[in-house]
């Protein structure tokens, strides 16, 4: 079995080789994949995203890493929108889960105009990597299974590679091991243990 170490240096390789960006998903499109991780990795992963963007940004390829926390997004939408400091305001009066169900409706989770497919499908260009970070963070705001079943319909050219602090065992997530987050059957494992 390989280190996270080991597991973390196998990245860079494996998405600067051309043939990532050939990588069919199970329908076609461009390979989905999961780079799960022991949660106590937390901040090695968070590190190592930055030193990947940064390679990957900075070198002559026309190749771009875009990073998306899902954590962040979803705080700029609700701050573009008004809603962060009432929902502040809310959580005071009518309690956590009042707030939590207020927050999912405003953001449109899981409909045509879903803000978190929308704010990610606007920022990303023709050769990007969509990185998608901040899982435990947005969670259960945001489910992992739920930003994978809706982005491909808004992004299908780009190699998505979701960083996972739990487990997926190529069928089902389980979110810092535990947590059942649901099946999910189009997604590659990035690096292999």
């Amino acid at each position: 079995m390989k280190t996270i170490r080991e597991r973390l240096d196998e990245i860079l390789p494996k998405i600067t080789n051309p043939s990532f960006r050939d990588n069919k998903g199970l329908g076609n499109e461009i390979g989905y994949h999961i780079f799960d991780y022991d949660p106590e990795y937390e901040m090695l992963v968070r590190d190592h995203v930055a030193f990947l963007k940064n390679q990957v940004n900075t070198s002559a390829s026309n190749q771009r890493i875009i990073e998306f926390d899902l954590y962040e997004v979803v705080l700029e939408i609700l701050d573009s929108k008004g809603y962060l400091e009432k929902n502040f305001q809310m959580e005071q009066k009518k309690g956590s889960q009042f707030v939590l169900n207020a927050t999912r409706k405003s953001l449109r989770l899981t409909l045509d105009n879903d803000l978190v497919i929308k704010y990610i499908a606007d920022r990303v260009e023709e050769n990007d990597i969509i990185f998608i970070t901040g899982i435990g963070k947005a969670f259960p705001i945001i489910r992992s299974h739920v930003i994978l079943n809706n982005l491909y319909k808004a992004v299908d050219q780009n190699p998505v590679v979701l960083f996972f602090p739990g487990r997926y065992n190529g069928q089902d997530l389980r979110l810092f091991g535990e947590i059942k987050d649901d099946n999910y059957y189009r997604a590659f494992q990035l690096v292999d243990y």
